[in-house]
């Protein structure tokens, strides 16, 4: 590992709050694991400083109630953020070419104004960040979003060291070290669908081309579900787990009032939803959701919906207002009809998956949902879509043992019989039972890693030590 930055002179550190700035990468996904773990950091001591895009200052509200501040760097589309660009590939190239000027002077003008900035937490993807600590002799810190598992897959790919074998029958075993055997189609989608989204995947691959000239390498997962994947990552560079990076009283309950993320690009129907779950029984309902992001297409959906239909359970199905005309026609008048299901374009999902009428989650398996139904002990059907959903379906349904997984057909979809079948064996089976009992003990072990004294707590102490100003 690399020597160390040079810390700023001692007499410009010391009498004052440790000041960190958290880079933010504007999507959803990463925004909200790195503001919520900006909260525990004020909650420690740090003054913290969030550095959005500019778009993103001024298009969504983010919650400030603590004191946090905020500044705008610029990713090269003020305007209209990634959808002004043209392709995914354009996007990038710009925003890698403005992006590392725009925050260096936002760097300068802190520093110039008297406000030292002590340490910069930067979203994982954003690596050129590294060069702008170097250059002010700040500490540097990665903040990767997504799994222990899922980074150490992509570290093997940026080296070298994954080899996919070519085979028709997808029944090649993939080993890697610390990692549970691998079929092909359990690697993120990047990887084993050649091809695909190139820009994207030259991100996520290329997250550990200077990771080693990092101090901290901050990971959104906590120590005891990823154990050994943890330690194996440790010894190659400096990682600490700080998760599960979720709003405290769904956990820890040590910020107070600290009930939501504080950023959503959508419209919670609150008070529909949980009036709706209220009126059923304890663990009736199964709640689909497929996040911001992921979108099916319209066979899938139909397929989606007969399923649900035909299953014994109550559902809530969140389908965004962009998907809503994919919908099957009538599938909203039958089941509203008969109560058997409620369909809304978003909710408030710690609550509905902390509602005690909810006993399973139909999930795309998105890293933030899948961490969220763990914390909060709920078994999952898995539905992976594409980038690292196929590897957290594999810990989910093989690993942690607190779900099944929905297998699509040779047109690569999830059949109204499968998904039928799926949700009656986490609702109403033995196996099914014994899913929420290992949904059980994850929660548990995720509130002990986030409360005083527990794994995260502790990395999370151990790190912000690192920069706290002398006070002689």
């Amino acid at each position: 590992m690399e020597e160390r930055q040079e810390r700023k002179p001692m007499e410009e550190r010391k009498g004052r709050k440790p000041h960190c700035l958290v880079l933010l990468y504007p999507a959803q996904g990463h925004i909200n694991p790195m503001l919520q773990f900006s909260k525990r950091l004020d909650h420690k001591g740090v003054r913290v400083t969030l550095v959005a895009t500019r778009f993103l200052c001024k298009t969504l509200k983010i919650d400030l109630s603590t004191s946090m501040a905020l500044e705008g760097y610029s990713d090269g589309y003020d305007n209209g953020g990634y959808e002004e660009a043209g392709s995914d590939g354009e996007y990038l190239d710009r925003f890698w070419d403005v992006g590392p000027k725009t925050f260096e002077e936002v760097v300068q003008k802190l520093t110039s104004s008297g406000n030292l900035v002590d340490c910069v937490v930067y979203d994982s993807f954003l690596t050129w960040a590294l060069e702008v600590t170097k250059k002010f002799r700040i500490i540097g810190a990665a903040f990767f979003t997504q799994s222990c598992a899922v980074n150490s897959i992509y570290y093997h790919a940026y080296h070298g060291n994954l080899k996919i074998p070519l085979t028709d029958d997808n029944k090649c075993e993939i080993s890697l070290p610390a990692l549970p055997t691998l079929a092909a189609s359990d690697l993120p989608s990047f990887l084993y669908t050649s091809g695909s989204y190139p820009g994207f995947t030259k991100v996520v691959v290329n997250q550990f081309s200077d990771l080693k000239k990092a101090d901290w390498v901050l990971c959104n997962s906590f120590y005891e579900l990823e154990t050994q994947v943890a330690e194996w990552e440790a010894k190659i560079f400096p990682l600490k787990t700080v998760g599960p990076t979720m709003p405290s009283m769904f956990l820890d309950k040590r910020l107070k009032d600290d009930y939501a993320y504080g950023l959503s690009l959508y419209k919670e129907e609150n008070e529909v939803c949980l009036k709706w779950l209220s009126d059923k029984s304890v663990g009736s309902v199964v709640y689909v959701s497929f996040g911001s992001f992921a979108s099916l297409n319209n066979e899938q959906m139909e397929e989606m919906a007969w399923g649900l239909k035909d299953s014994e359970s109550y559902f809530l199905w969140v389908v965004r207002e962009s998907e809503k005309p994919k919908l099957p026609k009538g599938i909203l008048d039958i089941s509203e009809d008969d109560n058997k299901g409620l369909v809304v374009t978003w909710c408030p999902q710690l609550q509905v998956l902390n509602h005690e009428s909810v006993g399973c989650f139909v999930t795309h398996c998105g890293w933030n949902s899948t961490l969220e139904a763990v914390s909060l002990g709920v078994p999952m059907v898995a539905v992976p879509q594409w980038t690292d959903q196929p590897t957290n379906a594999k810990f989910i349904k093989d690993v942690w043992n607190m779900g099944v997984r929905a297998e699509a057909d040779e047109k690569g979809l999830v059949r109204r019989e499968t998904m039928k079948k799926c949700i009656d064996v986490v609702m109403k089976s033995e196996r099914g039972k014994e899913m929420k009992k290992n949904a059980m003990k994850w929660k548990t072990l995720a509130l002990k890693a986030c409360d005083e004294g527990g794994s995260t707590d502790k990395n999370i102490d151990d790190f912000v030590a690192s920069f706290v100003p002398s006070s002689t």
